[in-house]
């Protein structure tokens, strides 16, 4: 008995050096995985980064180094399947020219590119296309920039009800008087038509004279506001009108993130 006894003692510690060595191997297995899977992961960001921050420059446009995030983990097994969930670009402080002396700044410029493919090929040896089957982008454009832009003294825009509404100060029979109307917002060619209707001024006479007197001024807000060009191709879908500003929403298919040969 005192024999057997004897024999599995060093079996068992055996079984136990055996055991904390496989261990030890998936933790240094997990942490190459981790390690393989930011590595890849970053290649893309930069190489997205990069393509973007370069057509802003083409653009005549500005903004900080984009901000580039590859959304879903693992994402060392999306690159081996090839596809990604989503990957998100940020251009903070965007800003781009649309007259010769004038500007129109989004605070933030919020890229959404889903449905992306590359071969693995790409990722390893940086040749190649990583395309995106869509691409939206949002991003606010404050009224008091919208206002500058339609250019008449003392105008106010705002947002009520979902609403684009406007108000400015007009001389009428020696008088200054605050009229008020609501605009219709009309997206044609890439181009935000803005047009005012219903103009109204509390206590100004409704006369001829008067009314023609309005009309000509709702007549100087018309402006064609033309979005500046934006990163990826991105084409303007939709404008509405928030508490916080104009949104502009803007949309791609099937767009090339990266520059290849990176």
């Amino acid at each position: 008995m005192a024999e057997v006894y004897g024999s599995a003692r060093p079996r068992k510690r055996w079984g136990r050096r055996l055991l904390i060595t496989l261990l030890v191997l998936l933790i240094i297995a997990g942490v190459l995985l981790v390690v393989a899977d930011r590595v890849a992961a970053s290649y893309a960001e930069r190489a997205i980064g990069d393509r973007v921050a370069q057509e802003v420059a083409d653009q005549k446009a500005t903004s900080e180094k984009p901000d580039v995030t590859v959304e879903g983990v693992p994402f060392l097994t999306q690159v081996l399947d090839g596809k990604y969930q989503e990957i998100q670009i940020r251009l903070k402080n965007f800003s781009g020219p649309v007259a010769a002396d004038k500007t129109i700044k989004m605070p933030l410029l919020d890229i959404h590119a889903r449905d992306v493919t590359a071969p693995l090929d790409t990722i390893r040896s940086g040749n190649g296309d990583i395309v995106a089957g869509t691409v939206t982008g949002a991003g606010t454009i404050d009224y008091p920039t919208l206002a500058d832009l339609i250019g008449q003294q003392g105008l106010k825009v705002t947002e009520k009800d979902g609403k684009l509404v406007g108000s400015a100060p007009i001389q009428a029979l020696g008088q200054t008087w605050n009229v008020s109307g609501t605009a219709n917002l009309e997206l044609k060619d890439g181009v935000v038509q803005v047009r005012f209707a219903d103009v109204t001024a509390d206590g100004l006479p409704n006369v001829p004279l008067v009314r023609n007197l309005v009309d000509n001024y709702v007549k100087r807000l018309a402006y064609d506001l033309k979005v500046p060009a934006l990163p990826l191709g991105l084409k303007v879908q939709k404008v509405e009108p928030r508490p916080e500003g104009l949104v502009v929403t803007a949309g791609a298919s099937d767009v090339p993130l990266n520059s290849g040969g990176l």
